[in-house]
């Protein structure tokens, strides 16, 4: 199983990852935040891993709750596209199926293709395509 290093709480949904606090890991999921952090999301780990071309995963039921106040709301969701734009890629851990680097390897050496609606990470995409 992929080990993946786990930023607050675990998932409710089983995403496919050995949970890790310490390196090595070939992805960050982040399972849970509360308001604050994502108003000033700035995790070491998180941006390294990033910098690094690593997958990044944000598990959306971890996510606060949409405010009531319009501007605070308004505020979260300028924190969730800029998350978005750096690369992390959301999850509510749904039928799809992550697909890492290293499980890309694997499909295509057996020669099977991803399931549908699986998600790959940029670099799984490459190898699937045989460009890596």
């Amino acid at each position: 199983m992929t080990r993946a290093l786990l930023i607050g709480k675990e998932p409710g949904t089983e995403l496919g990852y050995q949970y890790v606090a310490e390196p090595p890991y070939e992805a960050v999921v982040i399972g849970s935040l509360t308001l604050s952090q994502l108003l000033r999301f700035r995790d070491e780990r998180v941006l390294a891993a990033l910098a690094e071309g690593q997958a990044v995963y944000l598990y959306t039921p971890g996510l606060p709750e949409v405010p009531k106040n319009r501007a605070l709301a308004g505020s979260l969701t300028a924190a969730q596209r800029e998350l978005k734009n750096w690369g992390v890629l959301f999850t509510d851990g749904g039928r799809k199926k992550l697909i890492t680097a290293e499980e890309a390897r694997i499909l295509r050496n057996s020669g099977r293709l991803p399931s549908p609606g699986a998600v790959l990470t940029p670099l799984a995409k490459e190898i699937m395509e045989g460009t890596k």
